[in-house]
């Protein structure tokens, strides 16, 4: 079967499938985003449909305090015994969870603490007796060994307590690459078969597989191993690994998987970072023959508009570290999202900000925004320390790039009453300097007698590479002082 890509756009990384019957579901990272982990669903693997968030309330994960970096790590989403089973490293916060709902939907449970497995990218696999083992990367994030990374582990895991039932024992871990991670277990016709990436998740990601007789081994890797890799390759998709195996609706194979899609002269800059994607694969004496990751044509241009008049936001909206909800209101001024500030600004951890993921090359996102008194904007953001922001209030209309230590301002006098901003990011081509970057990012106000640009930005700056955050861009409304009311939200975008 043909399977689309990306399959899911924009920031979505470390996906993990599991099917049901006919129906597929499908969890990403999150990292400090919320709502969290996110979960999607699809009976043909073509289509696909955002049906929920793993992390809706307050004390699921401890985000809030978490460093830009951390949050939830690489979910794995499994279906056993009549319940939906979800294990992610909440990294820097609580540690590796077990999240459990009787729907994909939710609401899904608080979460349960895991003891004795000191690592990250959890797995979920049971054998024939019921016995639950949990695969994992031993990569140490606390303590005195700290940065040590101990290869691929298991322990067998009441999943009831949490609790490990043996000391970790060590399982193979690639073929000497750099990072193995993202185990994921499967025994297929009597054979147990160990999927992980390695390499690294930058350019150098792949895919690599063992087998073995029983679920702890012992393993033996593949003799085609990597089994899948675009490194060194002038493929338009990019890192490709952390990938998760399922049969497809015509009883065939598939491998989900995080990839990126670089731009620029150079192919060094991904602004949407890593992103859903799928592939093929056959079988040959055993082992998986997989197809390399394809773009497939682009679609028509994607618009999505918000006049913000339901009752909640909608599951694609994102806040970071915080809940909107305890900060934003779509009553106190129907037909707007109201959102007051703290005197946080986008350089802090934790700003005033519901945004949503660019998920197209070419896109234009733009509010309405009434200040009356207050200041806000949009923001196209990587992290705290990169992000571009249009904001207006006190009659200044301001556009601001903040890219590490670096931050400039542009700024002319603006008419009282709303404001549209707009942020617009146009791929660039050609030779020379002008076409390094990705693209250029045109941040512009109009005030009703038409758009006017405030600054044309370099967009190498704000991309996964540059600022190294495992995210990729979040575009959406801020508020930095006083009450600030948004409405008629667009986005535009086309690749």
């Amino acid at each position: 079967m043909t399977l689309p890509n990306p399959t899911v756009p924009g920031f979505h990384p470390d996906p993990s499938i599991t099917r049901v019957g006919d129906d597929y579901y499908l969890a990403c990272s999150s990292f400090e985003y919320l709502p969290g982990i996110p979960l999607f669903h699809s009976r043909d693997l073509v289509h696909w449909e955002q049906i929920g968030n793993v992390v809706t309330r307050p004390g699921q994960l401890a985000v809030e305090k978490v460093p830009t970096l951390g949050g939830a790590w690489a979910p794995t989403i499994r279906f056993h015994d009549g319940r939906f089973w979800l294990v992610v490293t909440d990294a820097m916060g609580r540690g590796s969870l077990i999240f459990t709902a009787d729907r994909a939907e939710g609401p899904w449970s608080d979460g349960i603490v895991m003891e004795g497995v000191p690592g990250i990218d959890p797995d979920l696999a049971w054998d024939a007796d019921g016995t639950c083992f949990v695969t994992y990367s031993g990569l140490q994030l606390d303590g005195d060994r700290a940065g040590e990374h101990l290869g691929v582990q298991q322990v067998r895991m009441d999943l009831e307590t949490g609790q490990a039932l043996e000391e970790p024992r060590s399982l193979w871990s690639g073929t000497g690459l750099m990072f193995p991670e993202a185990p994921h277990l499967y025994e297929i016709d009597g054979t147990w078969y160990l999927l992980i990436a390695e390499g690294g998740t930058e350019r150098g990601h792949s895919v690599s597989i063992a087998r073995g007789p029983r679920p702890d081994g012992p393993f033996e890797g593949c003799p085609a191993n990597p089994v899948l890799s675009a490194r060194s390759t002038d493929r338009p998709v990019q890192n490709t690994g952390h990938a998760d195996l399922v049969r497809t609706p015509d009883g065939g194979w598939a491998l989900f998987l995080l990839g990126m899609r670089p731009g620029g002269l150079t192919r060094a800059f991904s602004p949407m970072g890593r992103e859903t994607f799928s592939t093929t694969l056959e079988w040959a004496d055993g082992w998986p023959v997989v197809q390399p990751v394809q773009l497939t044509p682009p679609t028509a241009p994607v618009e999505h508009h918000d006049d913000f008049t339901g009752a909640q936001l909608g599951l694609e909206w994102l806040s970071i570290r915080t809940p909107a909800a305890d900060w934003s209101s779509l009553t106190e001024r129907p037909g707007h999202l109201v959102v007051h500030a703290d005197g946080s600004t986008m350089d802090d951890p934790r700003p005033r900000f519901v945004g949503r993921r660019q998920q197209h090359q070419a896109a234009v996102f733009s509010v309405r925004v009434d200040s009356d008194g207050g200041v806000g904007g949009l923001s196209l953001r990587i992290d705290e320390h990169h992000h571009y922001d249009v904001e207006v209030g006190a009659g200044i209309a301001r556009a601001r790039a903040r890219v590490g230590q670096l931050c400039q301002t542009w700024e002319q006098p603006l008419p009282a009453g709303p404001v549209t901003v707009r942020i617009e990011t146009e791929p660039v081509s050609g030779m020379g300097l002008d076409a390094l970057g990705p693209d250029v990012v045109r941040l512009s106000v109009d005030s009703g007698t038409g758009p006017v640009e405030l600054a044309a930005l370099d967009g190498r700056y704000v991309s996964a590479e540059t600022a190294a955050s495992f995210t990729g861009r979040v575009v959406g409304m801020y508020a930095a002082e006083g009450t600030v009311a948004f409405d008629r939200f667009r986005y535009r975008g086309e690749d």
